[in-house]
């Protein structure tokens, strides 16, 4: 099912969300519809808070790969990129931001099993910019400057 993506001034993007404690069919349901819903948005990550769900949930389709990532956590970042990002809760915008250009998280899959990942360059941007959200934080209050996207 495709969801609606909430826009920036939606209360819950602020909210710091909540860690996923039960693995069941409802988890299933959402990571499935985020996966639709950003498919169809043609973005490269979504996180559960933007699509009304404030749970420590995002999936990322970037070159890599197709990646869903329940309560991530952040073991080290290294280095620094800097780049454009936008967001599809803040249509219409897009900003530069510096960002680690290595990432490496601990996180859980739909099961609730536990799994270690490093990520590089765009990927590593994605993760940061999706995991952000989980803390009520969008990529507007770290951009350098925002301004309006080009089409």
């Amino acid at each position: 099912m495709i969801r609606e993506i909430v826009q920036v001034g939606d209360a819950v993007l602020r909210k710091k969300c909540e860690p996923v404690a039960r693995f069941d069919g409802a988890l299933c349901a959402l990571l499935d519809d985020m996966k639709a819903t950003l498919e169809k948005a043609e973005g490269a990550g979504l996180a559960a808070p933007q699509v009304g769900v404030p749970v420590r949930a995002v999936v990322v389709n970037v070159e890599e790969g197709y990646f869903e990532f329940i309560n991530p956590v952040f073991v080290w970042q290294k280095g620094e990129q800097v780049g454009t990002e936008g967001c599809l809760s803040v249509r219409g915008k897009a900003g530069t931001v510096r960002r680690p250009s290595k990432v490496k998280i601990v996180f859980q899959d739909r099961k609730g099993d536990r799994y270690a990942l490093v990520a590089r360059d765009f990927f590593a941007r994605a993760i940061c910019h999706e995991l952000d959200h989980l803390d009520g934080i969008l990529y507007t209050d770290k951009a350098e400057e925002v301004r309006d996207a080009e089409d």
